[in-house]
């Protein structure tokens, strides 16, 4: 008999007559579902368990669990503005040990005429109608009471100073993330309807003096091996990154061939131009992407983190080598024009690891998602881990070919080239891998994932390890396609062309 069976006993079987067995190795198609997962922040009195994945089944319910305005909570919105059906998770991070950032408030003057307040705590906009002859006092309190009365703000208002005309801000979360929640007032300006009651006068102190990290032991333990090719991290410290860059790293993390759980880091930081360039050189991590914000962004820096994480998971699941450039972040406030950065700026930016962004009108785009990596071990230039959709396109192919060797070849023999078996049998050779493997490459080249199949069949090597005789070992070489990102064209315009002599 040449037919290998599963369960079917090849003798003793002597009841007449029909069985059949399942064999399901030739028909698995799955694909991984690629869940996010969102790192943040809880509320301190919440009833969320702390380090614990968690499956975020809707918005309301995260809010109940880890706290209206909480940093969890408001990534979760966010993260929903664009990815409305892709599978979320969280996980509550314990508050660090530290400080709470603060902001002011400074009402002046006297209403000489009604009109209203419009003030921007992050993107959410909160407005208070002056009456004629309001006094100071009187609109710093109705600006406590209009605060206060949005439970998804990310900070609770108080009266700050004895003559009752200061607005204490204080960010519900401890830690350095309160001092990137933004404030503004007006932020469209009196073309948009957003102009200050006559008389009255406003001075904003911004957020700061948060300070403190917190401690990612415990939460790296949960998300072990777990799904999640999406992580959402909105602390931006260089101690928090290269925790979460541990986790991920290539010998012991997510990425290491004895985990292959794979994934992708998206967080943001703001800053002028010099701060983050600077920063992003101290970087050097093909895992983690950090977006650049300007200083004057009006959206908080861990809520664009999450936007930027979904934009990516929706665009990557459908194709994970077509670039995510000009992917649309709904739901974020940019800096308002004059305060953004230069197409200069930018590229220098990309060129210190750090991913950007752009803005038309009031609408906010990627422009390209870069890691921070940069060098290689000894210090020179490295470009092959320059793109985020570089890692996505290797997860993707690692995986497609984990699927067809793990389903079509799970309980096969091993053999040399040349063996003499029967059809039918559980035996694979080296050039049946090999095969195997140009037929996979074959698939993955008409879904626009890799190229140059000649080239790649030409370089492929599979064959027997030496000292292992149930071992085969594979030089797996893809091409893998690339983007279009620049365009370069010479205008050589003429004044007219002439007449042909």
């Amino acid at each position: 008999m040449t037919v290998s069976f599963n369960t079917i006993p090849s003798s003793g079987v002597l009841v007449p007559l029909f069985y059949a067995e399942m064999d399901n190795s030739q028909a698995n198609t799955a694909q991984s579902a690629q869940p996010t997962i969102l790192f943040g922040c809880a509320l301190p009195d919440s009833d969320m368990p702390l380090n614990e994945l968690m499956l975020v089944s809707s918005v309301g319910d995260l809010r109940v669990q880890a706290g209206a305005g909480s940093q969890l909570a408001r990534m979760a919105a966010a993260y929903r503005n664009v990815d409305m059906s892709g599978e979320l998770w969280a996980i509550a991070i314990p508050e660090p040990d530290g400080t709470t950032a603060t902001g002011t408030i400074q009402i002046g003057g006297k209403a000489i005429a009604a009109g209203v307040i419009s003030l921007y705590i992050g993107k959410p906009r909160v407005q208070v109608a002056v009456a004629l002859n309001d006094q100071a006092t009187n609109i710093a309190g109705n600006l406590v009471v209009a605060i206060n009365a949005n439970a998804n703000l990310p900070v609770t208002a108080a009266i700050g100073d004895s003559d009752g005309a200061s607005v204490t801000l204080t960010a519900k979360n401890k830690g350095l993330c309160g001092n990137e929640i933004p404030l503004s007032l007006n932020y469209y300006g009196s073309a948009g309807g957003e102009v200050l009651p006559a008389g009255v006068t406003v001075t904003i102190s911004a957020m700061s003096g948060g300070a403190g990290a917190p401690v990612f032991d415990d939460a790296v333990s949960s998300f072990g091996d777990e799904d999640g090719d999406f992580i959402a991290f909105p602390f931006n410290d260089s101690a928090s990154l290269d925790a979460i860059g541990l986790a991920m790293n290539d010998s012991t993390g997510r990425w290491a061939p004895g985990r292959q759980s794979y994934g992708h880091v998206y967080s943001a930081k703001m800053g002028d131009l010099a701060s983050l360039q600077a920063f992003g050189t101290t970087r050097n991590d093909q895992h983690v992407t950090i977006d650049g914000m300007e200083a004057e962004t009006q959206t908080c820096a861990d809520e664009w983190a999450a936007v930027l994480t979904a934009r990516n998971a929706v665009f990557i699941r459908a194709d994970p080598a077509r670039p995510t450039q000009t992917g649309q972040l709904d739901g974020v406030l940019p800096p308002k024009a004059g305060k953004r950065f230069q197409k200069t700026q930018r590229n220098t930016l990309l060129n210190s690891g750090i991913a950007t962004c752009y803005a038309q009108g009031s609408n906010a785009f990627i422009e390209r998602a870069v890691t921070t990596y940069q060098k290689n071990k000894y210090g020179e230039k490295d470009n092959s881990y320059l793109d985020s959709e570089t890692l996505h396109t290797s997860a993707y192919v690692l995986r497609s070919l984990e699927t067809c060797v793990t389903s079509k070849y799970g309980r096969h023999k091993l053999a040399n080239d040349g063996t003499r078996f029967g059809p039918g049998q559980a035996i694979v050779t080296p050039s049946v891998i090999k095969a195997e493997m140009c037929a996979q490459y074959q698939i993955m080249e008409e879904a626009g994932i890799v190229e140059n199949f000649d080239l790649f069949k030409k370089y492929l090597v599979v064959e027997r390890d030496a000292n292992d005789p149930n071992r085969v070992n594979v030089l797996f070489p893809p091409d893998y396609i690339n983007q279009l990102r620049v365009f370069a064209l010479v205008n050589q315009f003429r004044l007219q062309y002439q007449e042909a002599a």
